[in-house]
């Protein structure tokens, strides 16, 4: 991931925390080294971000972290930060937060991708995302072994309920949609029965989500029209039934709760003067 992805949001986050500087941090003198710890076990994701807001707190500050998708547990060194105890202190919550995150959402996407691993299907992520910090948390799917879907609604269509209301059916939809699109955009549109998937194939979709439908529903689905257009199931999927979507054949598994409901990792950051 660029430093450009993120170097902004990393300034406006330190602006956040310390709108008129740090007065205890920055009365702290002389040179420290702190060390991050795991407390729990998990993916690792983050240490880039990490590492660009203590250099922009102290550009003298060294960070070394492990790598990016490191599998942690809990008592793991991670990384460490040397340099100012006055810019370590300034910088370390904000560091925190973004590795505790990042890692987060690493880890239970992770998670969900282990499951469906043996089937072939892949782990797709929404746009139910924290706004202005897509691409740290779409990279952090990625760490974890998930797949981006569409990054913005500039790259690609999808057709959700709404946009069906909107269009007044599935048929119409597309077709307005094609009249939208330039020739190499793809259009996917929201299904919830056998009828509509169909409807969407003799349509011209490119991609058909099954949303919230029940497994027996996707397979059959699959089975009909898995050799037409490119399939994804999504709605209700969590890490208790994900294996049983997977087993459907279904190419893809779209899952807003990566990004939306990861807990944090927890992650220590500790001085040793």
């Amino acid at each position: 991931m660029p430093g450009s992805c993120y170097k902004r949001l990393v300034l406006d986050a330190l602006a956040e925390d310390a709108p008129f500087g740090d007065p205890f941090g920055e009365a702290m003198t002389g040179e420290g080294k702190g060390i991050f710890f795991a407390r729990g076990n998990g993916v690792f994701c983050g240490g880039p971000v990490a590492a660009e807001v203590f250099r922009s707190v102290d550009s003298s500050v060294v960070v070394n972290f492990v790598p990016e998708g490191y599998w942690a547990t809990a008592g793991d060194q991670l990384g460490e930060a040397s340099g100012p105890l006055s810019a370590l202190l300034t910088a370390e919550r904000t560091a925190l937060n973004f590795l505790q995150r990042m890692s987060g959402i690493a880890t239970l996407t992770f998670r969900f991708v282990e499951k469906v691993a043996p089937y072939g299907a892949r782990i797709l992520d929404t746009r139910k995302m924290t706004p202005l910090q897509r691409n740290l948390e779409k990279y952090a799917v990625r760490v974890g072994g998930g797949v981006n879907h569409r990054f913005s609604l500039s790259d690609g269509i999808l057709i959700k309920e709404n946009g069906i209301r909107a269009a007044g059916g599935i048929a119409l939809a597309i077709t307005a949609a094609k009249r939208a699109a330039h020739h190499l955009v793809k259009i996917e549109i929201e299904v919830e029965t056998m009828a509509e998937a169909e409807e969407a194939v003799t349509a011209g979709a490119d991609a058909i989500l099954l949303d919230n439908m029940k497994p027996e529903l996707v397979r059959e689905v699959v089975e009909r029209f898995g050799g037409t257009v490119f399939l994804e199931a999504s709605g209700g999927i969590h890490l208790g039934n994900v294996e049983e979507y997977a087993r459907t054949g279904v190419q893809a598994i779209s899952v807003g709760a990566i990004t939306h409901s990861a807990s944090a990792f927890d992650i220590s950051f500790e001085l040793c003067l």
